[in-house]
């Protein structure tokens, strides 16, 4: 396998509430097989499939709905490595290479975590500040440099 194939591939979204822009209020969901990790929905790219199918039908199996809009994208892959804990579950991959787009729940959206394989066991909006706060340390530097880029471009 070669050394970019060693990252899943993988499509990610920051969902801002129908509040959006008024309230910048961002989905956050606990994982339901981790301990306290929380995290924004995503998903690995089926072969075949291209980005904006794939963010569509994870956020069907994550959070029930794909009734959003999108607002931006992140303009390049971002990659993470796994903990040592979950590399031995996601082989042969070692890490992910992700997609991040923008999005807000339209206004006749109804979130609903409880799918067919749910994945989550809560969610709740929270502002920019207490994500980072939330989230997994492994994945960290990937969210900061996601949201600080669509705060600087005026979107956050």
């Amino acid at each position: 396998m070669s050394k970019e194939n060693l990252y899943r591939p993988n499509v990610a979204m920051i969902i801002v509430s129908n509040n959006y822009p008024d309230k910048k209020e961002i989905f956050i969901a606990q994982r339901n097989d981790l301990h306290d990790i929380w995290q924004f929905p995503q998903g690995g790219i089926d072969s075949g499939e291209d980005i904006e199918e794939a963010l569509f039908r994870e956020l069907e199996e994550e959070i029930g709905t794909s009734k959003v809009k999108i607002i931006a994208e992140y303009p390049e892959w971002i990659s993470y490595d796994f903990p040592e804990k979950i590399a031995k579950s996601m082989k042969p991959f070692k890490g992910q290479t992700q997609r991040y787009f923008l999005l807000k729940l339209k206004k006749s959206a109804v979130i609903n975590i409880d799918t067919k394989h749910p994945e989550f066991m809560s969610y709740k909006f929270v502002s920019l500040d207490e994500v980072l706060n939330l989230t997994a340390h492994f994945k960290k530097h990937v969210y900061q440099t996601v949201l600080e880029y669509f705060k600087k471009e005026g979107y956050l």
